[in-house]
């Protein structure tokens, strides 16, 4: 387990590396920038010598490679250099949107859950075949919806028509649940696919037979068995839905007009903020490889039998039965039946 964490910590630094100096050489390769821009527009009046102490004072003057050295450096010291716009510290512009985007990707990525939960169950629980059928086939319809138009159609009906929220962020908890919703619709989707067939296929493994046969309820069998034992692959794709929270935040605070990442990311990508740009995607990144890092040293907690080993990649069963390896890949997990109480075992 050891092993697998400290490997599972290296490839997260080289994948923080390898994003950082991809998206530096991509923006670099770019024409122009803004201090580029203001210097060489004749309606700024800079003088020569001014323009000259701003490339100096960005380090634009520089060689590429002299730039990244640098910047990496930098970096290193939680220094994320200085926006080419407003002269403020990448940092503290990052520091300012963050909250409100942490806010909303956080109860987006709640109402996703949520969405997913109850399409799963209801796509196989459901008492009619043909209600089955719809909500099996829901996922299919909204993942292939773009996020702006949800978005577009959430603040249509919700706001303008029906009058239930107000159309813009005026701070209160009513404005947060349209573009959490519209966000939760979208990563909803594929982990709803997901649930419904991980749900369906663990009520036809044979412990689950054992286990109706002595009498247990759908409930308890749900409950017990079938949740715990379906929840894996959802949690795998909690990493990949978390990465479509991030994207989906820039469309969605820019439908909803909301201050954060996104707006940030916008206006900076406008105005060609390099820094800023950077300082994003750098953040992004290291979102992304936390949550799915988080997710991986889950698995163990979701059910104790499991155990990862970082050397083979292999399922292995708790010290107490070491000797026995299944040789299933993550996230399927071998089911073992579970003994049933005495109120509801068959005498």
């Amino acid at each position: 387990m050891r092993i697998y964490i400290l490997r599972r910590l290296v490839q997260a630094v080289l994948v923080l590396w390898a994003a950082y100096t991809l998206s530096f050489i991509l923006l670099s390769a770019l024409p122009g920038d803004s201090v580029n821009n203001r210097i060489q527009n004749p309606e700024a009046q800079i003088t020569p010598e001014a323009g000259r102490l701003m490339l100096e004072f960005y380090g634009l003057d520089r060689p590429v490679w002299e730039q990244y050295l640098h910047a990496l450096w930098a970096l290193l010291h939680g220094d994320l250099g200085f926006s080419l716009t407003s002269g403020r510290p990448v940092t503290h512009a990052v520091a300012e949107a963050l909250p409100s985007t942490l806010t909303l990707t956080g109860l987006g990525l709640v109402f996703g859950l949520v969405f997913a939960a109850v399409v799963a169950v209801a796509a196989n629980y459901a008492p009619w075949a043909w209600l089955r059928n719809a909500f099996d086939s829901a996922p299919a319809l909204f993942a292939s919806v773009p996020t702006f138009v949800v978005g577009v159609l959430v603040l249509q009906y919700l706001s303008f028509r029906w009058h239930l929220i107000p159309s813009v962020d005026n701070g209160t908890v009513l404005a947060l649940i349209a573009p959490a919703a519209t966000l939760g619709l979208i990563v909803a989707a594929p982990m709803a696919q997901v649930f419904a067939t991980s749900v369906r296929t663990t009520r036809q493994r044979p412990f689950v037979h054992v286990v109706a046969a002595r009498g247990a309820s759908e409930g308890y069998i749900f409950r017990k068995d079938v949740l715990r034992n379906s929840s894996l692959p959802v949690l795998t794709l909690l990493g990949l839905a978390f990465g479509e929270l991030i994207a989906g935040a820039v469309v969605t605070e820019s439908v909803y007009a909301r201050q954060g990442i996104g707006q940030l990311t916008v206006g900076a990508v406008d105005t060609q903020d390099l820094p800023v740009v950077q300082g994003v995607v750098l953040l992004s990144t290291v979102a992304y490889v936390l949550v799915n890092l988080a997710v991986d040293l889950a698995y163990p907690f979701i059910d104790p039998r499991v155990l990862v080993d970082g050397r083979t990649h292999r399922v292995t069963r708790s010290r107490s039965t070491r000797r026995k390896q299944v040789t299933v890949s993550v996230p399927v997990v071998a089911a073992v039946p579970r003994r049933l109480p005495a109120e509801v075992a068959m005498p």
